[in-house]
């Protein structure tokens, strides 16, 4: 891959590769060459974006970051006002050839605790709101695998590797997109558990449709931050906090940042 578009939101606010994983690109021969802060105009807005330019053995690589709860300077932006469209535009009108995005998600299952990293093979959305750039003319889209089997793959090795994970340990998970900017009650989260939710986020499926929709290849790394709501084990009743969801995510970019860095190979 030459170009890739990072999607960052609770669990990625900034990118500083050179700064925090220097060791990584000595490692692998790898080094930042340049950095460039852009305003991408779309028809649908503005996007800023994040321009870095790799030198991988003689070859210069580029990572598009684009902050997803962009708001005018800061990252603070409510899920449910985020303009998915502007934002899926500016990566491809960049030329990204795929979009990896990062995501926080609470977890439902016992298999994904907080601080494990995964991946999402299926989504699941009944928030009723569309997502879509066919907005006149009827255009249906599949997405009977909406995320990218080639590309989960690829990101799969490196993740099993760099934290650890035996053949056996689960590696994908159905993500179930909740409305927000509220967090989710016990109740409604023990009924998206029985629908076949996994974990629960506020943004991600609609990027990944929209990414379907102009046929750029799109996986999803799953951070586990925290237990939904009512999961916390020995406390059902734990109230959940929007600084301890980020602080978690964040302490574990380690392994997100270098299988993103491994599809530059």
């Amino acid at each position: 891959m030459d170009r890739i578009g990072v999607i960052g939101g609770t669990g990625l606010i900034s990118i500083d590769i050179k700064g925090q994983h220097q060791d990584f690109l000595l490692s692998n021969n790898m080094s930042v060459v340049r950095i460039d802060d852009i305003n991408a105009e779309t028809e649908f807005g503005i996007v800023p974006l994040r321009c870095i330019t790799i030198d991988c053995e003689g070859q210069p690589k580029e990572l598009i970051f684009l902050q997803r709860h962009h708001n005018q300077g800061d990252a603070n932006k409510p899920p449910h006002m985020i303009n998915h469209k502007a934002n899926i535009k500016a990566l491809e009108a960049s030329g990204c050839e795929i979009i990896v995005s990062v995501c926080s998600t609470g977890t439902i299952v016992k298999d994904f605790p907080p601080g494990k990293v995964a991946l999402a093979d299926q989504y699941i959305d009944f928030t009723g709101v569309s997502t879509s750039y066919n907005d006149t003319f009827a255009v249906f889209t599949s997405v009977t695998e909406p995320f990218s089997v080639e590309l989960n793959s690829k990101l799969e090795v490196s993740l099993r590797e760099s934290q650890n994970f035996s053949p056996s340990e689960k590696m994908y998970y159905t993500y179930w997109l909740a409305h927000g900017p509220h967090f989710e009650t016990r109740a409604e989260v023990d009924a998206i558990e029985r629908l076949g939710g996994e974990m629960v986020g506020m943004t991600m499926a609609r990027e990944v449709k929209l990414a379907n929709e102009l046929n750029i290849p799109y996986s999803a790394i799953c951070i586990s931050s925290n237990w939904a709501a009512g999961r916390e084990p020995g406390d059902p009743s734990a109230e959940l906090s929007h600084e301890m969801v980020s602080s978690q995510a964040n302490e574990r970019l380690d392994p997100v940042i270098h299988s993103i860095l491994s599809l530059l190979d």
